[in-house]
């Protein structure tokens, strides 16, 4: 059974992960860009920028354009498929793997720090940030 959560808590995590990924050292990526990478990594492939289009139910040329931001990155690379030479695969990295890795620590340290109970999510992020 899965956990029930207050959504505020949710959003103050979201918003605190967030905000500790565009202070550190490394990629500032766009939502668009986010959901693209997260769906690579965390949905069974292979990925092609047609899937990603339609699962994300936006165009392919913002699949592409999020493709060249990861692929600038090295979080993503795209490979023309060996069996249908028209579809391009997108391929996970070794980099993209890490920054997976840290945003999930990030997040879990959110979580940790989030208000518990009846707190006011807005009063424990002001707390924590100042």
């Amino acid at each position: 059974m899965a956990m029930q959560t207050n959504p505020d808590v949710l959003v103050g995590i979201l918003r605190d992960t967030v905000v500790a990924l565009v202070r550190r050292d490394g990629p500032d990526l766009s939502a668009r860009q986010l959901g693209v990478f997260l769906t690579v990594y965390l949905t069974d492939g292979p990925h092609t920028v047609r899937g990603l289009a339609a699962e994300l139910n936006v165009s392919k040329p913002a699949i592409t354009r999020a493709l060249d931001r990861l692929g600038e990155l090295d979080l993503a690379r795209r490979k023309v498929d060996p069996m249908d030479r028209r579809s391009v695969l997108v391929q996970r990295t070794l980099k993209g793997a890490a920054f997976l890795r840290d945003m999930r620590s990030i997040m879990d340290q959110a979580a940790r720090e989030a208000p518990q109970g009846g707190e006011n999510p807005a009063e424990g992020s002001a707390r924590r940030a100042g």
